[in-house]
């Protein structure tokens, strides 16, 4: 049996990848946004603000809860969402490390 792609990369880089879809979607990155807007736990408004489906809504906080850049605390009949700082530092850190590498010089105008 072959190789998965994941295989051939380092657990930083898939961990770095995994990250990066925290931000790939506009609705996670709204999501996101408005979490930390908030300081606090949102819970429930989450489908108003957005103006998008509520199944939608769900499933972007369940990638975003995968990923684990956010957290939430059931309190029934609700969720109430906030960021995990560890996770949002280690992405922080990460996306940083790779941008600041990059030095500016290259052989395309």
């Amino acid at each position: 049996m072959g190789v998965t792609k994941t295989e051939i990369f380092t657990e930083q880089q898939n961990r770095i990848a995994d990250l990066a879809k925290a931000f790939a979607h506009p609705a996670r990155v709204a999501i996101l946004q408005l979490l930390i807007a908030r300081k606090a736990c949102v819970c429930g408004d989450l489908v108003d603000e957005l103006e998008l489906a509520q199944a939608t809504v769900s499933q972007h906080l369940k990638e975003l809860k995968r990923i684990g850049i956010i957290q939430g605390e059931i309190n029934p009949p609700r969720v109430c969402y906030c960021i995990k700082p560890p996770v949002w530092e280690e992405a922080r850190q990460a996306f940083g490390s790779i941008l600041e590498s990059f030095e500016g010089v290259t052989c395309c105008n």
